[in-house]
Formats: structure tokens, C-alpha cells, sequence
């Protein structure tokens, strides 16, 4: 049975067949069925809004399916995406374990289903089960990581040539290899591309016409052809 948004319905974590390697999926079964009492399942469509930056958290996100993008905006408006966060992910756990405000919004890039588990009982869940409070940990690490990898990229890039180039070099690690270049499915527009990178839409479209010219890279609707791989390489490392 799917739902109104074409997802299927995936109602108990044990019995999950699109289980990841992340965090809760990879727990103990006995861990996994005490999540599995605490925890409420909701489909979402795209550009649902699951929590904003600067609420008081009312608990976690798992995510099972889709794409959820997490942003910051400064006072003048600007809008800076963080990550974009893939299946397996948990949101708000920052917030949720702290007990301070979100300090990212969460939004559906696609339609998506994702786990919901209120703050209490997150809580007591990670005190009565210390694998899933190491993994916790462990998450939260890689959040960590994730940060300064982000301030790295934006920080020490000689140029947006550069910024985007890393961006499509990251994305390829995910595509399929083809006699024409390597094919990668996305769902951003060019500004939120620019979000990724700390830019303008304009420069981003601008750059990567460019990579069109010279056959470097070419983004059709949602598709990007990586045509020259070691060109956007020789940029990154320039």
C-alpha cells in the first residue's frame, strides 16, 4: 500500500527492508523495537517544513525516504543550506538532546517519510538503551565533522570556480558511470545550489555555463553530466 505521495508504507523499523547502515537502523533489535513504540511515521510532500530555526525542539526526525534540506538564514535574509540530509539521517538531534532551539530549518526536498519521536521520550529511550546513546554520540560527531568540513570548503576555496566545482566533484561519488560521463540525479535549482556554497544564483549559473562551454560539466533539468571528471579535479586542486 503506498500513500498519498507514492511512498511506501513502512511502519515498523525491525522489519524495514530499506534499513541503512546509519545510526537507528543498525541497532540491536530489542533497541529497534522500543523504538518502534515511541516513534510516529507521517509521509510528508515536498517543501514541507518539518521545524524551523530558532523553535523550542518538540523532539527528533528519522529519516526513511526522500531529502530533506537544512538551512540557516541570517537577519538580512540571506540563506546558507548546511547539508542536504539523506535516508538513514536524524534531525533535530542536536536541539532534541540539548534542549535548545533548533538551530537549523528542515525541509522536504522531495516527497519524503520520516520517524517523529517527542522529545521525552527520545530522552528516556536514550537512558534506558546505551547502544543507541553511543550511537547518538557517533551522530552527532559526524554532524560536527560535517561543519567544519562545510566552513573548510567555504573558508579556504580561492573562488566560486572552485566552490562549485567541489560541489559537482562530491555529488559524482554518487553517480552512475556512463560512456557519456557520469549521470547524477538532482532535485536542486540553481539557487539553492548557490545556498550550498554561500553564492549568488546568478554566479552559480554563470559558472556552470561555463563548465558547459568547455565540456566539463552539463545540468539538464534534473540531470548533471560530469563529462570531464579530472578537469574539475585539476580546479579543485589549483
Amino acid at each position: 500500500m503506498d500513500t498519498p505521495y507514492g511512498l511506501p508504507v513502512l511502519e515498523s523499523c525491525v522489519i524495514c527492508k530499506l534499513r541503512s547502515d546509519s545510526f537507528f537502523c543498525e541497532l540491536p533489535k530489542p533497541s529497534l523495537e522500543a523504538f518502534d513504540k515511541i516513534k510516529y511515521s507521517a509521509a510528508y510532500p515536498q517543501d514541507a517544513v518539518l521545524f524551523v530555526e530558532g523553535q523550542t525542539p518538540r523532539g527528533m526526525y528519522l529519516l526513511c525516504t526522500g531529502r530533506v534540506k537544512l538551512s540557516t538564514t541570517s537577519r538580512e535574509g540571506k540563506t546558507l543550506i548546511v547539508r542536504i540530509a539523506q535516508p538513514g539521517e536524524v534531525l533535530g538531534l542536536h536541539a532534541t538532546v540539548s534542549g535548545e532551539a533548533y538551530e537549523l530549518t528542515a525541509e522536504t526536498l522531495q516527497a519524503s517519510q520520516l520517524n517523529f519521536v517527542r522529545r521525552e521520550d527520545f530522552l528516556r529511550f536514550l537512558h534506558d538503551h546505551g547502544d543507541a546513546c553511543l550511537k547518538a554520540a557517533q551522530h552527532l560527531s559526524h554532524n560536527c565533522q560535517s561543519a567544519y568540513e562545510l566552513i573548510r570548503s567555504l573558508g579556504l576555496s580561492h573562488s566560486v570556480t572552485e566552490k562549485v566545482a567541489r560541489l559537482l566533484l562530491e555529488w559524482s561519488s554518487k553517480g552512475e558511470a556512463t560512456k557519456d560521463g557520469i549521470r547524477v540525479k538532482l532535485s536542486l535549482t540553481h539557487e539553492e545550489m548557490a545556498q550550498l556554497i554561500g553564492t549568488s544564483r546568478e554566479t552559480v549559473t554563470r559558472v556552470l555555463g561555463d563548465f558547459r562551454k568547455k565540456q566539463f560539466a552539463q545540468l539538464r533539468g534534473s540531470t548533471l553530466l560530469i563529462r570531464n571528471k579530472a578537469a574539475l579535479e585539476k580546479l579543485v586542486a589549483s
